[in-house]
């Protein structure tokens, strides 16, 4: 039975690997500590997620571990031996790495680098795929010319027609010390691939979104937009006249993206994975369109000062990743996304109970 390790398998991609990997016959040793409800407190909170796991997966077994914890992963994946590691644990936000950069470059930046070299010693034909993220790019994105539409900002120049590539450069921009540890990371696992000859491959994602998001204000866009929406909570815009947009992925098409690049590896490549073109949408687009879904109002206030580094658009060209892996493609549209994460959140409502 092949192995695979999934770090951050609470979360939203992670479980998502664990379930998509499992019913395809791997064995899953899935390892997180809950730091997302020390980052984001009680609503952060992903044991009932990995509760959800355990009673659902029989292939799958939870392992607590602290990727910061250099020794712990040397003893972890020297005991497990993967065949193919996902890892997808981070500190995902801005606004947190700001308050608490030591948290936030150890276990992003740190945390990678021990899971490289346990790879390395203990496992090195292991397929090595990273979850890295758009934010590599820092601000440069806003540097492209735009044009205003009723409801977005769009790219007014048709280099970007559809969307942002790899060749886009991530140097000289603002990136927040987030996006820096994340940049950090992300050309180590590169580095990893090319002098050692390693099988690793970094996915620059979009919006990952999906069911299974625990959403909070400081991250997870879409989820945290329906989420206010259900419960009733306000909104807050920060900027751009709220016509800012992103692309959406589901974690499903992560997941098979995952399995193809299993399939057809390499050393040292790098995706952009998002929703593309057909799965952006701005915040304003989402309010009304999740209105139209609940039946309740959209309640916001709009705060004039953008977020440092935040992209105005961002829109994902897949055109590397299709030709790279055939066969892969986004199969889950945006009506499906909002059906899935708007059924998901009300099922969570104790009201609803």
């Amino acid at each position: 039975m092949k192995q695979l390790i999934v770090t951050g398998s609470n979360g939203l991609i992670g479980s998502e690997i664990v379930a998509y990997f499992h019913n395809r016959g791997w064995q899953i040793a899935g390892a997180d500590n809950n730091m997302r409800r020390d980052f984001f407190g009680e609503k952060g909170d992903t044991r009932w997620n990995q509760h959800r796991l355990e009673a659902t997966y029989a292939n799958f077994k939870h392992h607590e571990l602290d990727i910061r914890d250099r020794q712990a992963v040397l003893n972890f994946v020297e005991a497990v031996k993967p065949d193919l590691i996902v890892h997808a644990a981070a500190q995902p936000s801005h606004d947190l790495a700001a308050r608490r950069p030591f948290d936030d470059f150890d276990v992003n930046a740190g945390g990678t680098l021990n899971l490289l070299e346990a790879t390395r010693r203990f496992s090195p034909e292991a397929v090595f795929v990273h979850m890295s993220t758009n934010k590599v790019y820092g601000d440069r994105p806003n540097t492209i010319a735009l044009t205003e539409l009723d409801t977005r900002w769009d790219y007014a120049d048709a280099t970007y027609a559809n969307g942002v590539n790899e060749t886009m450069n991530i140097d000289q921009c603002t990136h927040s010390i987030f996006g820096v540890g994340k940049v950090a990371a992300d050309v180590m696992v590169q580095e990893y691939g090319r002098y050692f000859g390693m099988k690793t491959c970094c996915l620059r994602g979009g919006c990952l979104t999906g069911p299974n998001h625990s959403g909070v204000e400081l991250h997870g866009f879409l989820s945290y937009l329906i989420r206010c929406n259900v419960e009733e909570i306000e909104y807050s815009i920060y900027g751009y006249k709220g016509k800012q947009v992103r692309d959406n992925i589901h974690s499903f098409d992560v997941a098979r993206c995952i399995e193809l690049f299993y399939e057809h590896p390499q050393s040292a490549a790098v995706f952009n994975l998002g929703g593309g073109r057909g799965n952006s949408i701005s915040i304003l687009e989402a309010f009304d369109r999740v209105a139209q879904l609940t039946g309740k109002p959209m309640r916001y206030r709009y705060v004039d000062q953008p977020r440092v580094g935040d992209h105005i658009v961002y829109i994902s060209d897949l055109s590397a990743v299709r030709a790279a892996l055939p066969g892969w493609d986004i199969s889950k549209n945006l009506d499906v996304i909002f059906d899935e994460i708007v059924a998901s959140w009300q099922a969570r409502q104790p009201l609803a109970l």
